[in-house]
């Protein structure tokens, strides 16, 4: 997967991502990660890029699972680094919403 060596990984304890297999695959290629409650996407904002990627390949044409691959690559690599910068830097602004809302779900 060319992970590099400074990378962290950031786990959300979702089921289907603790199962054995993946747990197997990340002690094998993961040297270091995070994890995060389940069900948290204000504090995982990979989830805003899931959200943008469903909204995004409403506009194509999927007939098949090969075009709907094809249409997640293509919008997928639309996808700027600035982008994923801003994700990332709201980081300590979600912490802080998460921390006023006591615990409860934030506009993230």
């Amino acid at each position: 997967m060319g992970i590099k060596d400074d990378f962290i990984f950031t786990q959300d304890n979702d089921p289907k991502h603790t199962a054995k297999k993946v747990k197997a695959w990340l002690s094998n290629n993961v040297t270091e990660y995070l994890v995060t409650p389940p069900q948290s996407p204000d504090i995982n904002p990979i989830e805003n890029l899931w959200g943008y990627l469903d909204r995004k390949i409403r506009n194509h044409n999927i007939s098949s699972k090969e075009t709907q691959k094809n249409a997640l690559e293509e919008e997928w690599n639309k996808i700027t680094a600035e982008t994923t910068r801003h994700l990332v830097d709201s980081m300590s602004m979600r912490l802080e919403a998460i921390i006023r809302a006591k615990g409860y779900p934030t506009k993230y």
